[in-house]
């Protein structure tokens, strides 16, 4: 199913992560477990600020079926069912929310050798939007678009096109987005072989306003238990963290960013546990 070129989502994916992934400002914890019937259990408590939240998460798995249900303190019930090639190289993911039904989506994923397609409906109490995104090419190039539209209004809610080029050690993007409003283009590159050092740089531009952003970045693997990431962008935003697995598949992450253009400010600090006993 993905021996060909990914979804549309996916294209400078890579270099977002990088970039934004593991990167907080807030207080989490999070517990995860297995029971021996196959469902994992994750339980998380976050506080941002001076609100605390939390949420249970449950997952399981039954032959081509994936249950995903979470439960948080606002007494949401989130529900996602995956499933998996009821036709032959598709995958339908179908979530809603209770006890407000407004956020109800329904997704068809296909994957083809040199081609994939995503179709998916949502559904609220006034309209329903339908998106489309296809890819062609291969695992090494992929071009793509993405298209949204309201059914109440006739209006486009999304459009979009993107271009991706893979190598073993590093990837090209190129995306335009917001309706034509932004364009990013992303460069990922590995410095070594053991794939310890890399490096990212991305920037964006948004047409209205005439700003842009370039944000340079990277990671480094300082022993297989450890790891640290940075990143700076040309508005003088600096970010850092550390990330330990401090048992087997347990890991602290802490981060920070500083302002360095107004080191008055208190610099945003973040704490992030996350045990798998």
């Amino acid at each position: 199913m993905n021996s060909g070129p990914r979804l549309f989502s996916d294209i400078g994916k890579k270099a977002t992560d990088l970039l934004t992934k593991d990167y907080i400002s807030d207080q989490k914890f999070s517990v995860s477990t297995s029971s021996a019937t196959g469902v994992a259990l994750t339980s998380t408590a976050t506080k941002k600020g001076g609100l605390s939240s939390g949420d249970v998460g449950a997952v399981y798995k039954y032959k081509n079926t994936l249950i995903d249900i979470k439960l948080d303190t606002e007494s949401n019930i989130a529900t996602k069912l995956t499933f998996t090639d009821i036709v032959p190289s598709t995958k339908t993911i179908a979530s809603f929310k209770l006890p407000n039904l407004k956020s109800s989506k329904v997704e068809v994923q296909y994957f083809h050798y040199h081609a994939s397609l995503t179709s998916a409906v949502t559904l609220n109490e006034k309209t329903s939007t339908i998106d489309v995104s296809a890819t062609i090419g291969s695992p090494t190039f992929v071009i793509g678009a993405e298209a949204g539209y309201e059914t109440t209004s006739g209006k486009s809610t999304i459009y979009a096109a993107g271009i991706s080029v893979n190598k073993p050690d590093s990837t090209a993007s190129i995306v335009l987005g917001d309706k034509g409003e932004t364009i990013r283009a992303s460069y990922i590159h590995q410095l070594d072989t053991s794939k310890k050092t890399v490096v990212v740089g991305e920037i964006s531009r948004r047409f209205l306003t005439n700003e842009n952003t370039f944000t340079v970045g990277g990671s480094y693997a300082v022993d297989h238990l450890t790891m640290v990431k940075a990143k700076l962008n040309n508005h003088g935003k600096l970010g850092a963290l550390l990330q330990h697995e401090i048992i087997p598949k347990s890991l602290v992450t802490m981060s920070t960013e500083v302002d360095t253009r107004a080191l008055d400010r208190t610099p945003k600090f973040g704490l992030a546990l996350a045990l798998k006993p």
